[in-house]
């Protein structure tokens, strides 16, 4: 049987052949390269934006199919679409939902002696939107690291929570990949990131470290920025008031149409929550046709109002 013969019967040699598929040598010395780049240049970038210190090592390497790879890293993750042109039109940047956390307390000004590695779960759009920032800082050092003569910049998608990932109907996901596993220490809390790339980019990649012109922005615009994001994301507001005790017989046999009267005799005091945490003591009124409530005070002062709409 001639290789051709065989290669149309075999999809493994056909990729091969094709240059879609690399033996496990190569492409674990061009993972290895890529994560020392990241190991070498993303602790400066952080360090110069953040003001404090980001350890940032090479954890491994893994291989298989693209889609397995990305759903693979489980639950409690963020994720990027991505691409480069002239190098690859799909590739995916994820980050453990600690990381982004334990990174913004940090920003936020949290004490490193008071911060305790937090429980992995579905990040907020606020903290998405702190995603969507590192996602960028990544690829920026992911792009020079490859195409040192590539004038184009990365296509970064939006962050999402990998719970709302659709995989797409294109066949991309059967496309073999690898994935770059990356460890993240800020302060005692270890995080990780991970950068899944088809092999057939990474087979034609000649990875070489980003030059010192590449370099971060000053912390002051990193925390402008960030600060920015925080105040632009939307957040929902709860309204709670309190309603007048009521026995557990009368409540169980309330029926449409039966009146509740509020706790409050004069005005009535709303407590305004998001995420749990409360924000403002107001008053519930009327304006036109529509209910509102009047602030009357808060729970704190405008940075730690802030800290607990994140939180």
């Amino acid at each position: 049987m001639t290789a051709s013969a065989k290669s149309k019967q075999d999809p493994i040699v056909l990729a091969r052949l094709t240059g879609q598929l690399g033996d496990r040598e190569t492409i674990s010395r061009r993972c290895a390269a890529l994560g020392e780049v990241f190991s070498e240049f993303l602790p400066d970038v952080f360090e110069s934006e953040l003001g404090f210190d980001v350890a940032v090592t090479y954890a491994g390497y893994e291989i298989g199919r693209f889609g397995q790879l990305v759903s693979g890293l489980g639950g409690a993750m963020a994720l990027s679409d991505c691409s480069l042109r002239n190098w690859s039109d799909q590739y995916v940047v994820v980050c453990d939902s600690p990381f982004i956390i334990t990174l913004i307390e940090n920003m936020l000004g949290a004490s490193r002696d008071t911060i305790e590695e937090p429980e992995p779960r579905a990040l907020s759009p606020i903290e998405l939107d702190i995603a969507a920032m590192v996602f960028d800082r990544i690829c920026g050092v992911l792009k020079t690291a490859v195409g040192d003569h590539n004038g184009y910049e990365p296509i970064i998608g939006p962050a999402y929570n990998v719970e709302g990932r659709k995989a797409p109907a294109d066949g991309s996901e059967e496309t073999f990949a690898a994935t770059v596993k990356m460890s993240v220490g800020i302060g005692p809390v270890l995080s990780s990131f991970f950068v899944v790339v088809p092999q057939r980019a990474l087979l034609k990649s000649t990875i070489a470290p980003p030059r010192p012109a590449n370099s971060a922005r000053t912390r002051k615009e990193w925390s402008e920025q960030l600060s920015e994001q925080i105040r632009r994301s939307k957040v929902t507001l709860q309204a709670r008031i309190k309603l007048e005790s009521q026995t557990l017989d009368t409540i169980s046999r309330l029926q449409a149409g039966d009146i509740i009267p509020f706790h409050d005799s004069g005005d009535v005091r709303v407590d305004v929550s998001a995420n749990g945490n409360k924000l403002y003591v107001c008053e519930f009124g009327r304006s036109g046709a529509r209910y509102t409530v009047r602030v009357k005070d808060t729970y704190g002062s405008e940075d730690e109002l802030l800290q607990h709409i994140v939180g």
